[in-house]
Formats: C-alpha cells, structure tokens, sequence
C-alpha cells in the first residue's frame, strides 16, 4: 500500500493541484483543534514533531517519539478520528541537537534519533544533515559541501529503513533551505528565494549517495524537497508570497516525476496565498506558531471577559494568566531572549503579542497550565455574556449565535485555532478529497 502522502503528490503531479498541510505543535488545545478539522473535513492529518522537540532523550516535550505518537493518538480517540487517516512526520532529523559534539558521535546520536522515529510508527521524515558538527574541518566548508550533507543524509535513510515497521515504510523530505528561526527581521526586497542550480544540487547529489548505499528503492519515497518560496514572518511584519518571483523555482521541480516542493514558516499568509504556493507546487504546507499565536489570542481574550465578569466576587479567585506567564518568561527568558532586541517595552510587547510567538514554550510550564484550568474554571462557573463574547471574540459570537459552536471556554479556545486550520485546510482543498481515499481499508496506526 502507498502511503498517503506518495498519493497527494501523484495527484499533484496529474494536475489536481493537491496539497496537504502539517501540523507542527506539540500544544493539546492545537491538536484537539487540528483532529476535530480534519475530522470534519474527513481528510488525513498530518502532525509532526521537530528533533528538538522530541527525541529518544525527551526533547524539550519530555517526549520521546513512542510518547509523542501515543500522545496523539490518545487525543485521536478521544476526538473519535479514524487512526488510518493520522500520519506523524519528523521535521529536521539528524544531528542538529547535537552539533557541538564530534561528528562521529553526533551522527551516531541523529541515527539513534530516526531508529526511534520509525520505529515508534512515524512515516514521514524529514532528513536534515546540514549542519557542520566538530571535527569538520573549514575545507568542508560552511554551509557544509552537497556531497558531505547528501552522505550523511543517506547514512540516516540506511537506518531508518532498517527500523521502519513493516508495511510503515517512511516517505522522505530533503532539503533544508529555511528562513532563520523564530522569524526574519529582513527587509522585504532581501528575503531569499531558493536558487533552480541549489535544488538541482541538492537533488543530484542526494540521489546519487542513496544509490550508492542501495538505497534505490528508498529513492522513489522521496517526495519533496524543502525550499524557500519568499515566504517569512518577523515580530510584526509578514511577508507575502508573490508567485512572480518563483516562476523558475516552480518550474524545475513541474518535470519531477513524484516530487514536490515542501514549505516551511507560511504561517499568516492570506488564504489566497497559501492557495497559491499549492498551485505553484509548494504542496506541503507547514504551519505551526500561528496555530499557538491563535491559541494565545483566545486565551487572553478569555482572560479579559473572565475580569470583566469575576473581578470583585469575593468567592472567586481570578486566574491571573497574563500576568503568571509574563512572570514565567522574565524568570526563565531563554525561549525569547535572543530573539527580541528591543527597548524594555518593546519587548514586553513582543513577549505577548510578536508573531514569531515564543510564548508558546511556555504554556505547558505547571504554573501556566494552572492558570488557564482556573480561568477555564471560572468561565464555566460564571458563563460569559453574548455581549461580552460580541465584543472579544465576534466571530465565536456568531457561530454561537448560529448555534453552530457551544458557549463554553474550551470550545471557543479550539474554534479561534480552527479558524487557521480551515484556511489551510480550504487551501490544500483537503476537505472531501477525492484522490486521498484509500483504496483498501488500511491497518490502523
């Protein structure tokens, strides 16, 4: 059986302009939001977790990839989702947690981290072996040579193909060419678009070190490559997609037979746009820090109305989060600091409300998550009015209204972050899609 994504790109490639969004949060609200859209839609999911985040170690989830794929799939349950329609990627595998170290000892550790990978069930890995790790010498050069990136990239494939479940074999994504993270400060005119000569490098080379290790059939699972549309985001800025500046990058890749381009940070791009890059065969779609700047928008308006309804009831203690996850971010500042560079106070807005959204590493930390139960508490003790739901969360207003959507906190959380999902969703035309229905009932996960 082929795996559902090698399905999207063959009717891509036949013209449907098919496409597929990944879901790249480890945040429950996100999933539940993510697993109740595609739910609806009656579509797969795609969910993926990055290397750092999750590892044979823990990551900095506390999760290794057996956790984090029983995580999901006991959130899956709990949606009532189909367990065949779930796929678990891993973004940026290989030795980058581990680059400081010698080489020999930080690819034995990326190999450690893909057999854990495959072998806990996810089928879609993201190969990433671009870093220069100790010991490379200046000759390997920085960023390192093709050749050196496409051997160890083929080193990882050998291993995750010797622990890949049976009837899991993993489609494969190459490639790392990425804006910089937590968002770009660049001026629009500079933003990088992958140059055609780097894709044909990439691909060259990769293609010819799989070969070389027999790694032929491995080859033909290897479904996009990742590159750089134009697409970035800073602490306020966007910056769109114009498809009149990739028309020779989405060229190139229109004559590979049973590949497509993977893009990575299109989050708050307009619908339209992300409807484009998909047309231009950008199929794959990550998204991950407006999914948790949604989350974010939600729980502060929750947080407002719950002052507005609870402050000076004497039974009621307030849940103070604004206040509780500022004081966790000024305490322990490594997920922000080296990205906001600002005044005091600008920095102070961008902890809460900068798009590059590092707030989200801080809404599992115990004090937070017990703030956001009190506030969800409250909110249910103490019902929040249709005016007051009007004025801070209209368009949950008017699906209440509509009673399409329940007037609880939880529901409203979800329903703020699935109004991002359902852009992607409408964009990569997921709902209903034909060419994505199995033709066989397949094993569950």
């Amino acid at each position: 059986m082929s795996n559902e994504l090698q399905k999207m790109v063959t009717a891509h490639k036949a013209g449907s302009t098919a496409g597929m969004y990944s879901v790249c949060s480890a945040n429950p609200f996100v999933l539940r939001a993510a697993l109740q859209q595609a739910k609806a839609d009656q579509s797969y999911l795609l969910v993926e977790a990055t290397s750092n985040q999750v590892d044979q170690f823990g990551g900095y989830t506390g999760m290794t990839p057996q956790d984090f794929y029983a995580f999901v799939a006991r959130l899956a349950r709990q949606e009532n989702f189909e367990a065949s329609k779930l796929i678990l990627g891993g973004d940026h595998l290989g030795p980058n947690v581990w680059q400081n170290r010698p080489a020999s000892e930080a690819m034995g550790l990326a190999k450690e981290q893909i057999a854990a990978y495959v072998s806990a069930g996810f089928t879609k890995i993201h190969l990433d072996a671009s870093m220069a790790l100790g010991g490379d010498s200046k000759e390997d050069g920085l960023p390192l040579k093709s050749e050196l990136v496409a051997d160890r990239s083929a080193e990882l494939c050998k291993i995750a193909e010797r622990n890949a479940l049976k009837n899991k074999k993993p489609v494969y994504v190459i490639g790392t060419d990425i804006p910089i993270p937590g968002g770009s400060r660049e001026d629009p005119a500079q933003i990088r678009i992958t140059p055609v000569e780097e894709v044909r490098e990439v691909l060259e080379k990769t293609r010819a070190a799989f070969l070389k290790k027999g790694l032929d059939e491995a080859w033909e699972r290897v479904i996009a490559v990742v590159v750089q549309p134009g697409v970035e985001f800073g602490d306020a800025t966007v910056f769109k997609y114009n498809r009149k500046k990739t028309e020779v990058l989405r060229a190139e890749i229109e004559h590979k037979s049973g590949m497509v381009y993977e893009a990575h940070s299109t989050d708050y791009q307009s619908e339209t746009a992300l409807r484009q890059m998909v047309e231009d065969h950008f199929a794959i779609l990550k998204v991950g820090p407006w999914l948790t700047f949604a989350l974010r928008e939600a729980l502060f308006a929750l947080h407002v109305m719950e002052k507005e309804i609870c402050n000076g009831y004497k039974h009621v203690k307030l849940s103070q989060l604004m206040e509780t996850v500022e004081r966790e971010m000024l305490t322990n500042p490594r997920f922000w600091k080296s990205h906001y560079s600002g005044t005091e106070r600008q920095n102070a807005l961008a902890r809460k409300y900068s798009f590059s959204d590092r707030i989200r590493y801080y809404w599992p930390v115990a004090s937070v998550q017990k703030a956001i139960d009190v506030l969800i508490k409250n909110l249910v003790e103490n019902p929040i009015p249709l005016s007051l739901l009007s004025q801070y969360l209209p368009n949950q207003y008017t699906a209440v209204c509509e009673g399409e959507l329940k007037n609880n906190p939880v529901d409203l959380i979800l329903d703020k972050v699935k109004e991002v999902l359902a852009k992607y969703a409408r964009a990569t035309r997921q709902a209903g899609a034909e060419m994505l229905k199995p033709e066989t009932e397949p094993e569950a996960n």
